[in-house]
């Protein structure tokens, strides 16, 4: 099929590759345009981005495809189909309908459960225990679209954001042959979306401070579901001066305390109800270590008691 391909992180990557590899001519890669990274804010490509072009693919990245320009250059593309996987921009009417069969999106997510930015994260923080890579043809509205293709997917009690994108990005890739082969016979069984719709609002600084007071079941959901970013954290106090710490991997442990307390050199943390260990922590600005590393260079005296967020 004669396709364009839409998407900028690393999770659109393994969709990209599975349609090269399945022989689809890609005559266009759209990506989000490159952003400042790093300490130097050097102009970066994204993930998709640099694939594409070491796959020799064009590849266009507009600040907006509601432009007139974008929207008549897509156009002209004659295609197929549009393939999106994480592109990052609303596509208007034109676009979603110039391609001769449609655009079709990969989304991480049990739709209409977990529509819009966020749905790994949200999943996680909401201690849902499966999750699913679906298929489905693109419309107006926010992942409102028919669903093509489904695979169901376990949420392991160790994943984090990061481990569990990987894990669907390839579950996900996989599903593009058999979905494409569908859609271009017109034997493709679209089914409604039912349920009840939940939305993956996009994380913000504020939300990721860790509240001790809820249980630590929850604080250990909230804590996998933000790591690696932008990663869960809370403060200390050192030397009068707040010292902010991202937790990226925990488990919950059976202990007690006042919720905050730092109840061992190990990390472990009192909840609402019960504790956290905090496996993999970063201070700002230092590389990420273990709890009880964190605190053999960092010393905090058991006892402390941390910040916390206010219940909502």
């Amino acid at each position: 099929m004669r396709l364009a391909f839409m998407g900028t992180p690393e999770f659109a990557v393994p969709s990209l590759a599975e349609l090269i590899a399945a022989g689809h001519e890609i005559v266009a890669v759209y990506s989000q345009p490159p952003r400042p990274k790093g300490r130097g804010q050097k102009l970066t490509p994204s993930p998709v981005h640099a694939f594409a072009e070491s796959m020799g693919l064009p590849v266009f990245t507009p600040e907006s495809m509601k432009s007139d320009e974008a929207i008549a250059q897509f156009q002209s593309l004659d295609l197929d189909a549009a393939i999106v996987v994480a592109y990052g921009q609303i596509l208007k009417t034109e676009v979603l309908e110039a391609p001769a069969l449609g655009c079709f999106n990969l989304h991480g997510s049990m739709l209409p459960r977990w529509r819009g930015a966020a749905p790994i994260q949200r999943a996680i923080m909401a201690g849902d225990k499966q999750t699913a890579v679906q298929v489905m043809r693109m419309s107006e509205g926010l992942d409102e679209g028919a669903i093509i293709l489904s695979e169901v997917m376990d949420i392991l009690p160790t994943d984090t954001a990061a481990s569990l994108s990987e894990r669907m990005s390839h579950t996900g890739a996989a599903l593009w042959s058999r979905a494409l082969a569908a859609i271009e016979r017109g034997g493709a069984q679209e089914v409604e979306q039912v349920g009840e719709v939940t939305y993956a609002k996009k994380i913000t600084s504020a939300e990721a401070q860790i509240d001790w007071t809820r249980p630590a079941a929850e604080v250990d959901c909230h804590i996998r579901g933000l790591s690696p970013f932008p990663g869960a954290w809370f403060e200390v106090e050192v030397d009068g001066q707040p010292v902010r710490i991202k937790a990226l991997l925990s488990e919950v442990v059976d202990a007690s305390g006042q919720a905050g307390e730092l109840l061992d050199q190990n990390l472990t943390i009192a909840c609402g109800e019960g504790a956290v260990r905090l496996i993999r922590a970063q201070r700002a600005g230092k590389a990420q270590q273990s709890g009880a590393e964190l605190l053999n260079g960092f010393k905090i005296p058991t006892g402390t008691i941390f910040s916390s967020a206010q219940r909502t």
